[in-house]
């Protein structure tokens, strides 16, 4: 990429035709009457002589070298994935624009090898975000005007294998039910169902009638069996003394040879979260926290389940790095009511 500074005295028609503005060229009023990143048309170089312009400042177009719209868009589009469409640029970038509401997922090692690429950049929003239809989940451009079409080749090569470098995953309809220890009380259990219920509906799930039972392992048992029974592929145990290892609930799995498959999540509030498997339902642990409108790890857990996503040992162990989950952090969460702040449902 050369740089020449052109002079209006010496400037020829034929000269600047193809050329890219490097900077914006103002009218007598100050108006702007070509913006940067312009390339420079036959049809332009007679409106572009007459303005009162001591120099221009211009980049000459070399063999092998894409503009800036081509290269943002050739890159969105090798970013994008499932989930995602590309919108129309503006100012130099490309959107890369949620095609329905899900969980955001971006390939944090794909993404960092394609901004290796000098000149090429692609931003996102954070891993994990909970995004609606028509949001902006990420951009993509150049910072020159104009790049060698090779690096562009490179981003494509990086991208080509394997799924979208930014994915959005739609949350699936899914049948969940509750079992709750009585031991919250009336009210408790009333708060428990307007927010669960709350949340749920907002994934576009179905909330099955909660069971309120004893804290006896066999009523504990049978409720996990009807709410499996009923369809229920996620089901929610709540009101466990999760750090007593003789709580009814974990006596309750025993009997039904269900095994824990993580203890604990290193996040908080919410570290007391366990998950195990009924077959083919997803088993989810509700710390006391959860129980009503705080977000806890139950709240970054849920989204995921609710794409189809197996979460286990591994991506509960993962939580720790953001896992101190502060007000500041509200954005991760979805807003379950209008006029709820995200995460709260009162």
């Amino acid at each position: 990429m050369k740089a020449h500074r052109v002079h209006r005295v010496s400037a020829r028609p034929d000269a600047l035709a193809g050329m890219v503005l490097a900077r914006d060229v103002r009218g007598g009023a100050g108006e702007r009457a070509f913006p940067k990143g312009h390339v420079v048309q036959d049809a332009d170089v007679p409106a572009l002589l007459a303005l009162d312009w001591d120099e221009l400042h211009v980049i000459e177009v070399e063999p092998g070298e894409i503009h800036e719209d081509e290269a943002g868009r050739r890159i969105a589009s090798a970013v994008a994935g499932e989930g995602t469409t590309v919108g129309a640029v503006g100012g130099g970038h490309w959107p890369i624009v949620a095609a329905h509401r899900g969980r955001l997922s971006v390939d944090v090692e794909r993404l960092a090898r394609v901004n290796a690429i000098e000149g090429a950049c692609a931003y996102t929003l954070y891993d994990g975000q909970i995004v609606e239809a028509g949001e902006t989940v990420a951009r993509a451009k150049i910072t020159p005007f104009v790049i060698d079409e090779t690096r562009i080749e490179m981003v494509e090569r990086i991208t080509r294998d394997g799924p979208g470098v930014v994915r959005v995953a739609r949350f699936q309809p899914t049948v969940v039910g509750a079992v709750v220890q009585e031991t919250i009380g009336e009210r408790g259990m009333t708060r428990f169902r307007d927010a669960l219920g709350a949340k749920v509906a907002w994934f576009g799930s179905q909330l099955l009638p909660p069971a309120f039972v004893a804290p006896h392992e066999g009523e504990i048992a049978a409720a996990l069996e009807r709410m499996a029974a009923q369809g229920a592929r996620v089901i929610v145990l709540a009101g466990t003394k999760a750090m007593d290892p003789l709580d009814p609930a974990f006596l309750a799995l025993e009997r039904l040879g269900v095994a824990l498959e993580r203890y604990g999540a290193p996040a908080h509030p919410g570290s007391l979260f366990w998950i195990a498997r009924l077959r083919d339902a997803t088993l989810l642990g509700m710390p006391s926290c959860g129980l009503f409108s705080q977000a806890t790890v139950f709240d970054l857990v849920l989204p995921r389940v609710l794409t189809g996503e197996r979460v286990g040992r591994e991506e509960l162990a993962a939580l720790g790095h953001g896992g101190l989950i502060t007000r500041e952090l509200a954005f991760r969460f979805p807003r379950y009511r209008e006029t709820s702040g995200r995460g709260e449902v009162e």
